[in-house]
């Protein structure tokens, strides 16, 4: 005879399993479950699967599958211990073990993780019930700030954690905002609607009919939909500049400034006038934008090489 350890993960709804889960269960002598709790019970239930109750005992399984074709379903975490317990005793005294999975985890599964553990922080935590989201900017600044770094510094692998510090800001906006109880409320899956919805419509050429020849037409064609959707937006009083942050660093929020300008086709007149050191900042963004180069990036390399000689100089003068 043998035993089948039936694995599930709790990211799927308990009652969708593929067919060789569904035909293990129905050909089994035995159907054995740890808990009356289990997930997955109702649903075999539904499907006229008779399951059992028992302890979780590796030598009890062993020792009922070499009688009868016994399914054990695992926990929703895996029963790991019990099953090294009972590939020890298969190896002491053979008997035929079988993992099948009957549902497996799809990509953005672990997501579904986050939400639970940001909404478990947000109720159990004192600090993450106090914060709003005024509170919580300056850590998404910092850590978006810090992903910036890494990809500077080509630490690739630091790149995973980081971006994972920033998903976290993103899902704990949403549980903030969850909680209102008016139309500003919103929650996580209303944020990837949202901008789930937004990329689909600013590639038609993807999900749609439109042909493009190359990258250039695809620019040309997500600012003529931006521009239609601030138009749709804000009616006669759209403006190729809605949208800007101006909260953004100085240098890049000038150079998104001119682009836009630019794309409207404004007259230069409009630049600003002067001598001082903000017009002349001003006229260096433009320039690098004109030599195809980002202002923010440029003195950003100029600073760190400035930090590292700094250092060095220190350095030197240690010893």
């Amino acid at each position: 005879m043998a035993l089948t350890l039936l694995a599930t993960t709790h990211r799927v709804a308990p009652g969708l399993l593929g067919w060789k889960a569904w035909d293990a269960l129905r050909s089994a002598d035995r159907v054995l479950a740890g808990s009356a709790e289990h997930p997955l019970l109702p649903y075999l239930a539904d499907a006229g699967v008779t399951a059992e109750v028992a302890e979780p005992v590796a030598a009890d399984l062993a020792t009922a599958a070499r009688s009868a074709s016994v399914l054990w379903i695992a926990a929703p975490d895996g029963d790991e211990d019990l099953m090294r317990e009972l590939g020890r005793l298969a190896v002491a005294d053979p008997l035929d073990i079988e993992v099948l999975h009957g549902s497996y985890d799809l990509p953005g599964a672990r997501l579904l993780d986050l939400v639970t553990v940001m909404d478990t922080l947000r109720r159990e935590c004192p600090w993450d019930r106090e914060q709003t989201h005024a509170t919580l900017v300056p850590y998404l600044l910092e850590e978006a700030y810090e992903v910036v770094e890494t990809v500077e510094d080509g630490d690739l692998g630091a790149l995973r954690e980081e971006l994972g510090d920033v998903l976290m800001q993103v899902a704990f906006h949403s549980v903030v905002a969850s909680e209102r109880d008016d139309e500003t409320a919103f929650t996580i899956d209303d944020v990837a609607a949202g901008i789930v919805d937004k990329l689909v419509r600013r590639h038609p050429h993807v999900f749609g009919d439109v042909t493009v020849s190359g990258s250039d037409e695809v620019n040309a064609n997500w600012e003529q939909i931006k521009a239609a959707e601030r138009a749709g937006k804000n009616g006669a009083d759209a403006s190729v500049l809605d949208g800007v942050p101006m909260a953004q660093p100085a240098l890049s929020l000038a150079a998104q400034l001119q682009r836009r300008a630019a794309r409207a086709d404004a007259p230069a007149a409009l630049r600003p006038d002067g001598d001082g050191i903000g017009e002349r900042l001003f006229a260096l963004v433009r320039e690098a934008r004109e030599r195809g180069l980002d202002p923010e990036a440029e003195l950003r390399a100029v600073a760190r090489s400035y930090r590292d000689r700094v250092r060095s100089w220190e350095n030197e003068e240690r010893t």
